[in-house]
């Protein structure tokens, strides 16, 4: 008999997200450790990148530990490396050590950022097959609003109780939260569907469940051209959603001449759009599907960066950025729904990690190359209308997979023909 409620699996889901979407509130650090550790910028803001690094390479290592040990003991595992990273983390302040804090906030942390990453997506794909895109993108909703919950918080706790003991009180918070959150984590039985899709001979909401087109291993999903369309897809909305959110404040004041107050306050509005995309653009993907939701980011972001640089209204400025993040952020949400649709459920977790890898590249990738372009160019003018014309790539290659779908359908319904007769 099946004990576990599906919504409860969505809101445990949420709270491992929460916590470890707190890495995005990083640079609340940058500036006390300035002051108190004399470091500089590049090597406080390196201990970020090296955590998102660690984040898409344990993803992809530890996938398969997810789908043979099940999401609790994934759960728990992320529970022990990030709580203990993060609480190492203060260790390293108090040792004055940079070092340590690399190995502790940047590696054992950022494994266990990117084992909680996938352990409760794959999960909840299992648990919504009438609402992958929704249930997905509440989970992965949390990860985009962590910062805007955490900032606050982590700025309160620095200014009362120091940058060690904030790690420390961090540390075992985040330990707390994950590790009871993964308790409820499980995947459901064998043939388990919700009760009214069962009940509506597996239609819900009016609308037919579309079959997995294939149920593959994550070895065998890798070595199809889909796999790597969607690496490529995700790639690039990262590296040219991450290369935005870096340089954005002061793109805005050379572009448009916003001030920094306001070029600050535009940044900070980026998150909730960065976040409600999330969700937005997942459940959307429930109802026009995920080959849509792709050719739509790509077909608004191409149009999008190349008219960037010629707005000259900050109103107008700020609308367009929003909607790229909006895009940003809802890639990173339709993609383990789209996963499921090419290759099943059988491995999601696993082929969920290494697509990941996209994210861990583009996280070095991004900031490196609008710098790059930037000073090569000696505008941020000429940056966006490279970034426009990669995006036609991606458009590209959008349209690509939808052949092999279309095909892979056409196959399917011939063997069902066959076997008919």
């Amino acid at each position: 008999m099946q004990t576990k409620n599906r919504w409860l699996i969505a809101l445990s889901a949420v709270g491992i997200h929460l916590s470890i979407g707190s890495v995005y509130a990083w640079s609340v650090f940058t500036k006390p450790l300035q002051q108190q550790m004399g470091w500089g910028l590049k090597e406080i803001s390196f201990t970020f990148s090296l955590a998102i690094l660690f984040l898409g390479l344990s993803a992809a290592f530890l996938g398969h530990f997810v789908e043979k040990f099940g999401p609790r003991a994934a759960g728990t595992l992320s529970a022990l490396f990030f709580g203990t990273g993060v609480a190492g983390a203060g260790v390293a302040i108090q040792m004055e050590s940079l070092l340590l804090l690399y190995v502790f906030y940047g590696m054992i942390a950022g494994i266990g950022l990117g084992v909680g990453y996938i352990t409760p997506v794959s999960t909840l794909v299992k648990w919504f097959p009438d609402r992958r895109g929704l249930a997905t993108g509440l989970a992965i909703m949390g990860f985009g609003f962590a910062s805007m919950i955490a900032s606050p918080i982590m700025n309160y706790l620095i200014e009362t109780y120091g940058i060690s003991s904030t790690f420390y009180i961090l540390g075992a918070s985040y330990f707390v939260i994950i590790f009871c959150s993964a308790q409820y984590l499980a995947p459901p039985k064998e043939g388990w569907v919700p009760k009214g899709m069962l009940e509506a001979g597996k239609t819900t909401n009016k609308r037919k469940l579309k079959e997995d087109l294939r149920q593959l291993t994550a070895n065998e999903a890798v070595r199809t051209r889909q796999f790597w369309a969607l690496w490529v897809m995700l790639f690039i909305n990262i590296t040219c959603g991450i290369a935005i959110l870096a340089v954005a404040s002061p793109m805005a004041q050379e572009l448009v001449g916003m001030s920094a107050a306001g070029a600050a306050t535009m940044v900070g509005i980026m998150g909730l759009f960065n976040g409600g995309g999330r969700i937005a653009w997942a459940t959307i993907s429930d109802y026009i599907g995920r080959p849509n939701v792709y050719t739509l980011f790509f077909i608004f972001q191409v149009v999008a960066f190349f008219f960037l640089p010629n707005l000259t209204v900050g109103l107008l400025f700020s609308v367009t950025v929003y909607l790229i993040m909006t895009c940003y952020g809802g890639g990173f949400s339709s993609i383990p729904a789209y996963i499921g649709d090419l290759f099943g459920t059988k491995q999601l977790g696993a082929i969920h990690g290494y697509i990941l890898t996209a994210w861990a590249a583009a996280g070095l990738a991004g900031p490196i190359f609008v710098s790059w372009v930037r000073e090569t160019t000696g505008s941020y003018q000429g940056t966006l209308v490279i970034f426009s014309g990669i995006f036609i790539i991606a458009l590209a290659v959008s349209l690509l997979i939808r052949l092999d779908i279309k095909r892979l359908r056409e196959d399917n319904s011939k063997k069902l023909i066959q076997n008919a007769g």
